[in-house]
């Protein structure tokens, strides 16, 4: 009997693990997040559509919090911007010189804000994030992979956010 009253107090107390990205430390006022659509000082309009879009899918997906589009119904309001967009030769063709992969450096601003109370929960003024993709040098089976990147990268940065919110606190 006191084997199996030490295995439970054992099981109960628990060691303090937990998955990344599944921590749930946020003030418990806040119930409601709106994200905000993101601001862009680059010509790339579609990573800066698409960021705020994935931010949320994964706050849906990994978290309990209600998603509104209106910030006056939120209790936090997530603003970003997507500050800096770099695309760069990585490797070249030998005998052409022409490029055959790339690597697109995004530098994306984020702040999460009570709106209560007007505190900052939390603030990155500068995670950056790296896609690398292949550019075919035959004409006849071009397909342009930046897209793709972007996609991924948009994918990466919205899930690094969520994780770095929720481990944040």
């Amino acid at each position: 009997m006191k084997k199996l009253l030490c295995i439970a107090v054992a099981l109960a107390s628990g060691c303090g693990y937990h998955v990344a990205g599944k921590a749930d430390l946020m003030p418990k006022n806040i119930k409601t997040i709106a994200i905000l659509p993101f601001a862009n000082v680059t010509p790339r309009y579609n990573l800066a559509r698409l960021l705020p879009t994935n931010i949320t899918q994964e706050f849906i997906s990994r978290t309990k919090y209600n998603i509104v589009a209106d910030p006056s119904q939120a209790d936090a309001v997530l603003k970003g911007s997507l500050a800096n967009f770099v695309v760069f030769q990585v490797i070249s063709d030998p005998a052409t010189g022409r490029a055959t992969g790339a690597e697109i450096v995004v530098t994306i601003q984020v702040t999460l804000t009570d709106r209560l109370t007007g505190k900052v929960l939390f603030s990155r003024p500068s995670l950056e994030f790296r896609e690398r993709y292949e550019i075919s040098t035959d004409p006849q089976t071009y397909f342009d992979e930046s897209g793709t990147a972007i996609e991924r990268v948009a994918r990466d940065a919205a899930r690094s956010v969520v994780t770095a919110i929720l481990e944040n606190f």
